[in-house]
């Protein structure tokens, strides 16, 4: 009996093994290359013969010994719907086939965004007629070493039903180069919101670079689980010698407890994230606990604590009552605490964090920290005592270079597209000086898999209230200094987005205007935001020249807003700024003898009012070489 059953589940595999298969890009509905040979490949037994048919076109070819193949069609024009045929041992027919335009839309949560969760879905939910536009979302996946395939997925046709599940950006940009171009426009959207660059660029371009080499050096070229064992280990290692404790002795019962000695604990500040306190690459669970006390007037009804937001879920305990939960990383704690459970004298609060990946902990404001009780507002930002119960031995996309590259955009290398867009920085931003470096290395590196003159268009920082300024520092004005920068390279182009960000809200609703002003580049149509270009000093004055001879306007016709002006010291100062010969001038009154300007300079620069007449923002910029606040910032990982 069980040698029958091993010969059955014998011929299965081997009959598995003779059917002939193509990667996940290949679906119904999905879009090919217009007026490019359109490669086709897959896998079949080893030397299993294939033919593929399209139109009027079948091409054949023979599996090699691994059992992968792959031919290319003759280029088409646009068309459709068609069906792609292929044959081996079996027959795989799909359906519903285009032949257009295909655009890959990368980067991280902007990118990723919604369209039902952005402004104008409704409007496009009540369309007579959708356009000719097809969408592949790349599911999230990681790896080690370049995988051969995506998690499965497949093409959907834009209606009423889907259109949502869409990329905003993606999704208005392809709707405006349609209506443009009357061609079908197919969109693959791999992208992965908090996720830095290093993530996305393959081992091999950190190897032939210079600046990045020595640290792609000490990556180990395994298999993802045992690269998870690995990091697993040594981060249990690491974190016990920081806690000087060990994990696996945690106990709940007696660090929610009053008589619990919580003064060998380490201590962490809140709000803040832990990863920015000597914890980086923590995922898992961990606690916090603070001490405070009330008098008896304190006591007279409930109370409220305010924590602020939690990356990501976390359950809040108040002298041991569980008193609230949420698992929202990025909604505000608010928890009502009756009065039965306060005490005169010492009271615990004690927060438990489930941290699956990116920061860890409570991240808000000092302010947005505190319990208010029927007498009082007792501020809680400081000190904490902080402990481990458990480190997820699953690694965060994030820890190691490459691992969603590998995953996400090698397995559809040969899928022939018409250009790239990207809009990725935030999570650059600690080291924006280094994203000189890390940007252009990724665009090289894509062209060079997917073609060396395809355009690449990407989209600056919008507005966000970070901290910082031209004299403090600020690292999100830094990402966009390095994003100006990568407009050098040959073939790319910047959408600036300073008047359509949103100060509290670091993913802001309106998409609409980020794709179609995506799309505007890519028809070469003239609608592109002018960039910094020279200046000339002149005794008190510097004059700024820009790379356009579009009208330079003041928006509403207020006085221009956001120019800063320095001196020899370095120090910069307001400035006024006055539109002369479409150039700007910019003086300052504290300043004599300037030699540099910026513009733009602040993470919120909501206020810039330097707009071409045609209603395009000016992006932000500076004439100086100073030093920047990350320079000293650089992308590193290991084995902790």
């Amino acid at each position: 009996m069980k040698k029958s059953l091993s010969v059955f589940l014998l011929m299965t595999i081997q009959l598995l093994m003779a059917n002939v298969s193509l990667p996940y890009i290949f679906s119904d509905n999905m879009v090919l290359q217009r007026n490019s040979k359109i490669p086709v490949w897959g896998f079949a037994s080893p030397h299993e013969k294939v033919l593929v048919s399209f139109k009027n076109q079948t091409k054949s070819t023979v599996a090699d010994q691994n059992g992968n193949w792959k031919v290319d069609l003759d280029q088409e024009k646009e068309g459709g719907p068609f069906t792609l045929t292929i044959k081996g041992n079996n027959e795989i027919v799909f359906k519903n086939v285009l032949v257009g335009d295909v655009w890959l839309c990368s980067g991280q949560s902007n990118m990723e965004w919604a369209l039902s969760s952005s402004e104008g879905y409704k409007e496009e939910l009540n369309q007579k007629e959708f356009p000719i536009i097809r969408h592949i979302k790349v599911e999230r996946k990681i790896n080690s070493l370049p995988q051969n395939n995506l998690a499965k997925t497949e093409w959907n046709v834009a209606n009423a039903s889907n259109i949502g599940d869409f990329s905003a950006v993606a999704y208005f940009f392809a709707k405006k180069m349609y209506h443009e171009r009357q061609v079908p426009i197919g969109i693959i959207n791999s992208s992965w919101g908090g996720t830095v660059i290093e993530a996305w660029i393959p081992k091999n371009a950190f190897e032939q670079s210079p600046y990045f080499k020595e640290m792609i050096a000490n990556m180990p070229q395994i298999d993802i689980e045992s690269l998870q064992q690995k990091n697993f280990e040594a981060k249990t290692v690491f974190f016990e010698k920081k806690l000087n404790a060990k994990i696996a002795d945690f106990n709940q019962e007696q660090f929610l407890s009053a008589d619990y000695n919580a003064s060998v604990l380490k201590d962490l500040y809140v709000p803040k994230a832990w990863e920015q306190q000597g914890f980086e690459g923590l995922d898992g669970v961990a606690w916090v606990r603070k001490t405070i006390v009330l008098s008896e007037e304190d006591l007279t009804g409930n109370a409220v604590l305010y924590l602020g937001k939690i990356d990501d879920e976390d359950l809040t305990y108040f002298n041991g009552k569980l008193v609230g939960q949420m698992k929202q990383w990025s909604d505000d704690r608010i928890y009502t605490i009756p009065k039965e459970i306060l005490k005169k004298g010492e009271n615990i609060i004690a927060v438990k964090v489930n941290d699956t990946g990116g920061g860890g902990g409570l991240w808000s404001n000092d302010d947005e920290v505190k319990l208010v009780t029927a007498q009082k507002s007792i501020p809680l930002a400081g000190n904490w005592k902080f402990a481990v119960e458990k480190i997820y031995a699953a690694i965060n996309q994030n820890e190691f270079p490459s691992l969603i590259y590998n995953t996400m955009i090698h397995p559809i290398e040969d899928f022939r597209i018409s250009g790239m867009l990207w809009y990725q920085g935030e999570s650059n931003a600690e080291r924006a000086y280094e994203y000189n470096q890390s940007f252009p290395l990724l665009i090289n590196s894509w062209r060079q898999r997917f073609g060396e003159n395809l355009p690449f268009y990407f989209v600056q920082l919008a507005t966000f209230n970070t901290k910082g300024d031209s004299n403090e520092g600020c690292d999100w004005c830094e990402v966009r200094d390095a994003q100006l920068n990568t407009t050098k390279m040959k073939n790319t182009g910047m959408v600036v987005t300073t008047d359509v960000g949103n100060p509290n809200d670091i993913h802001p609703r309106n998409k609409k205007t980020v794709g179609e002003r995506l799309a505007n580049l890519a028809l070469n149509n003239g609608l592109k935001s002018p960039i910094y270009q020279k200046s000339t000093v002149k005794g008190n004055k510097i004059t700024i020249s820009f790379n356009t001879k579009e009208k330079l306007i003041s928006k509403n016709n207020e006085i221009l807003k956001g120019f800063e002006i320095a001196g020899n010291d370095q120090k910069f100062y307001p400035a006024k700024a006055e539109i002369k010969k479409n150039k700007i001038v910019v003086t300052c009154e504290k300043v004599s003898n300037p030699v540099a300007v910026r513009y733009g300079w602040k993470g919120d620069d909501s206020e810039i009012n330097l707009f071409t007449e045609k209603g395009l923002p000016i992006a932000p910029f500076r004439t100086d070489s100073f030093k920047l606040s990350t320079e000293n910032k650089k992308y590193q990982f290991e084995l902790k």
